[in-house]
């Protein structure tokens, strides 16, 4: 009988600090918070973005990615975002999609610009930037070195005769 009590015990001291971590996981990570107010942004790419995804301004978090849908006329994806109340960015701001470190996450980095009037609750980011694929990038400067050699592009040899 006693070992059963202990038992009890022990699985409720466990439960308690599960709830405990929970409870610090929603504090830290602003998901209990939903502050902020609503911008959109669209991107011809979107890659990477996440619900969730920080949204920075001189490389602090400012807000969060909160939607995003694919906008069947344009064929680019509507991004939503929740900008913290005491942020009031300029018209003319820059939102461009960039790496959140080495590990691949990417964020959205806000530039603000130097217009006067400022972006409303439900308003638009206007100036979007997608992130640069690297793999492309490398893949475009190979092909076009070895195109400009005579070697690699085009002579079916790979640069070697």
């Amino acid at each position: 009988m006693r070992k059963n009590i202990i038992e009890t015990i022990m699985g409720a001291v466990v439960l308690l600090v599960a709830v405990g971590f929970v409870v610090l996981a929603l504090e830290t990570s602003d998901a209990a918070d939903g502050g902020g107010y609503p911008i959109e942004a669209t991107f011809d790419d979107a890659a990477g973005l996440e619900l969730g995804t920080e949204v920075r301004l001189a490389g602090l978090k400012v807000g969060t990615v909160t939607d995003q849908v694919l906008d069947m006329d344009r064929l680019l994806v509507r991004v939503t975002l929740s900008i913290d109340e005491d942020i009031a960015l300029p018209e003319d701001t820059v939102a461009r999609v960039a790496p959140d470190g080495l590990l691949g996450g990417m964020a959205i980095v806000l530039e603000p610009g130097q217009a006067e009037a400022r972006i409303p609750p439900g308003g638009e980011l206007t100036r979007t930037r997608a992130a640069v694929n690297i793999v492309d990038v490398i893949g475009q400067t190979i092909f076009s070195v070895g195109g400009s050699e005579g070697g690699l592009a085009g002579d079916g040899l790979g640069g070697f005769q």
